[in-house]
């Protein structure tokens, strides 16, 4: 038996669940006895407590604070620090990590390696440093036990999800939970991520304003990975640009993510704005960060997304049916059909809208979300319906990124550029390797 695993699960249970507790209290304060939530130094004492945690809490509070109106303003605004700004580990665990990912000489490898995280996140923290040959890199070190700690939030989310479904069967939650561990422990593997790096580059390698730092493979391991050190600055710095400048990123951000889904078969599943930085000089670029959490489909889900595309455009029921078969949806009766194909449509509602327009008509998310309980109550009543595995982290990056894009209220004819996409030439699918 291992103890000191064990130990740390334990200690986790009672961390997350303090955690959880803690902000769902609140949430319920808020609720139903009109506590209000807006505290600021709740908030803040909120973003020091998940990002003390790290690991998939972490990836969550993440998640939310990127989404208009899901959260309120303070929370989103202390929770957005998470994205590359959160306690670090101290200097005698980074000498002790080093040691053992590279040897008892790892410093021989570098002329300077800053013992000071330039940034820290959910799983890992990266250093600045620079190799024998004056190269600048990104070291990005990975914690320590992070799979225990993962079996941990793992044993949380199931006993959140049972607890759900016991009380309310809208959705059946065994491929969410079985596609979340998938997803999760794949992370963990810092050579899966530097595969998933090196296909990105191939993919826009003749693309100048899309950038995928290179990789130094002599310097990785399973839990550190080295690439090189690119200067840019967070997105959040550009809501105040001029209009133009916003709407040539809102595009760029586009191209990024769904460019490798319809032509590759594959997303980058963690759109968070950490996860990607604005050069400071023109021509205006982007550089795409952290590959850990790709998402690769079958040509069959990618048909399947245009089908339901299609449909909606020309009204065809029997084709949007056979569109959520490809998905993987099965015994869908009339009603469930109906009340899915009106959440398609707000979703897709940029994509079939041919004029130029933000991502989304109104400024607060406040529709999108009535819609969601609208769908979330009538699937109650319809009997519940299982989402398969693969569509679980496309509906997060399309909900992701959509949600960086309204923030920047960038505008495009996202028609327009959709359908460059589809109908272009295709490069070969990659096998789909998560399929069962």
């Amino acid at each position: 038996m291992d103890y000191l695993s064990t130990f740390a699960k334990i200690k986790r249970y009672a961390q997350t669940t303090s955690a959880v507790g803690g902000m769902a209290t609140r949430l319920a304060g808020d609720k139903y006895l009109n506590i209000p939530l807006n505290d600021a130094a709740y908030s803040k004492a909120l973003r020091k407590t998940l990002g003390n945690l790290k690991g998939p809490l972490m990836k969550v509070a993440q998640f939310l604070a990127t989404i208009p109106d899901a959260l309120p303003e303070e929370y989103a605004t202390e929770l957005l620090t998470l994205q590359s700004q959160a306690p670090s580990m101290g200097i005698p665990f980074v000498k002790r990590r080093m040691q053992a990912e590279l040897g008892v000489d790892w410093q021989t490898h570098f002329q300077e390696f800053d013992l000071k995280a330039s940034a820290a996140a959910s799983l890992g923290q990266v250093h600045k440093a620079t190799d024998l040959n004056g190269n600048v890199l990104a070291c990005k070190l990975q914690y320590p036990g992070m799979a225990s700690l993962i079996d941990a939030d793992l044993g949380q989310l199931n006993i959140i999800f049972n607890l759900y479904e016991k009380f309310n069967n809208a959705i059946k939650t065994a491929d969410i939970k079985k596609e979340i561990k998938e997803r999760l422990f794949e992370e963990l593997d810092y050579k899966n991520e530097l595969k998933n790096l090196k296909t990105y580059a191939t993919f826009f390698k003749n693309n100048p304003r899309i950038h995928i730092p290179k990789p130094y493979v002599a310097l990785c391991t399973d839990r550190l990975l080295t690439l090189e050190w690119i200067e840019g600055t967070s997105i959040f710095t550009k809501l105040g640009e001029p209009q133009e400048y916003r709407n040539n990123l809102g595009k760029l951000l586009f191209q990024a993510w769904y460019e490798p889904f319809y032509k590759k078969g594959m997303i980058h599943a963690d759109p968070h704005p950490g996860n990607y930085l604005v050069s400071n000089d023109e021509p205006l670029s982007i550089t795409l960060l952290d590959f850990g959490c790709v998402r690769y489909f079958s040509s069959t889900f990618i048909d399947g997304v245009k089908n339901l595309y299609n449909a909606l455009k020309t009204n065809d029921q029997d084709l949007a049916v056979h569109a959520y078969t490809q998905w993987g949806f099965h015994n869908l009766n009339n009603e469930i059909i109906e009340i899915i194909t009106n959440w398609a449509k707000l979703l897709y509602d940029p994509l079939l809208d041919d004029s130029v327009r933000t991502i989304q008509q109104t400024a607060s998310g406040a529709k999108g979300w009535e819609m969601a309980q609208k769908v979330h109550n009538t699937l109650h009543k319809a009997g519940g319906i299982r989402p398969p595995q693969e569509f679980v982290f496309m509906d997060r990056a399309a909900v992701g990124i959509g949600s960086v894009l309204m923030r920047l209220n960038a505008q495009q004819n996202w028609h327009q550029l959709f359908e460059e996409m589809i109908h272009s030439n295709a490069l070969p699918l990659k096998p789909n390797i998560n399929a069962d």
